[in-house]
């Protein structure tokens, strides 16, 4: 369902931070984005069906591109709230939630500035946004913001090869053309690093090479799983 309204897109209290509403703006890259990830949606599909599995209540997904993920949600899930900075993939997702099996509200917004209430979400998803958000660390302390207390956060990104020549091949392309040339992407960043700086007690995850065949790109070395928003501590 689009444009109906839910209560976590309430006004936030606890922040005077307003993203604007076209935080990214990279039409050139979504229109190529758009056309790859179709072609490349017989290698993703089980990697999106493995990421959504046995998710439930109320989930958040935060760089939705062109809503591809929103097919295989499960129908334990009461609602999706898709939040795309990117005007053309936006109008892309708002699409594909009209197609959705289950509720899908999808609204502008960037991930360093959730426009959501706090613990307002049973789950997050991150599927390849870690790459191309401008500030990491501020991005996920959003996410565990958003985060009920236990709640689950499920990911699958790129990021660092194992072997020290493609790290460095990687870095080397992260300093210059990638990031302008892919819409901000960053094919080197350290996600499951990441998520234990911002405070996430990680849980099952595996690495994996996208595609698993072929040749190896600065791309292929994925990681996909699960962390959660700690409990509080009880005195």
């Amino acid at each position: 369902m689009v444009g109906r309204p839910l209560s976590p897109l309430s006004p936030r209290k606890d922040s005077a931070r307003r993203p604007a509403k076209d935080a990214v703006h990279h039409p050139h890259f979504a229109r190529f984005y758009a056309r790859f990830s179709v072609r490349a949606e017989p290698v993703m599909a089980p990697v999106r069906t493995e990421l959504l599995a046995g998710l439930s209540g109320r989930v958040l997904e935060v760089g939705a591109g062109n809503g591809l993920n929103f097919g295989y949600y499960p129908r334990t899930v009461s609602e999706v709230v898709a939040i795309e900075p990117e005007r053309g993939l936006r109008q892309l997702a708002v699409d594909a939630a009209q197609r959705a099996d289950v509720p899908v509200d999808v609204v502008p917004g960037a991930a360093e500035a959730l426009p959501v209430k706090s613990e307002g979400f049973d789950a997050v998803v991150l599927c390849i946004v870690l790459c191309s958000v401008r500030d990491v660390e501020r991005a996920l302390g959003e996410v565990r913001r958003v985060l009920r207390p236990g709640g689950e956060l499920r990911f699958f990104e790129h990021g660092q090869a194992p072997g020290r020549g493609m790290r460095a091949f990687q870095s080397a392309l992260d300093r210059t053309v990638w990031p302008r040339a892919f819409g901000g992407c960053h094919v080197g960043r350290d996600a499951l690093g990441a998520l234990r700086g911002a405070g996430f007690e990680l849980g099952a995850y595996r690495r994996l090479l996208v595609p698993e065949r072929g040749v190896r790109l600065p791309t292929s070395y994925c990681v996909i799983g699960a962390a959660r928003r700690p409990e509080p501590s009880t005195p």
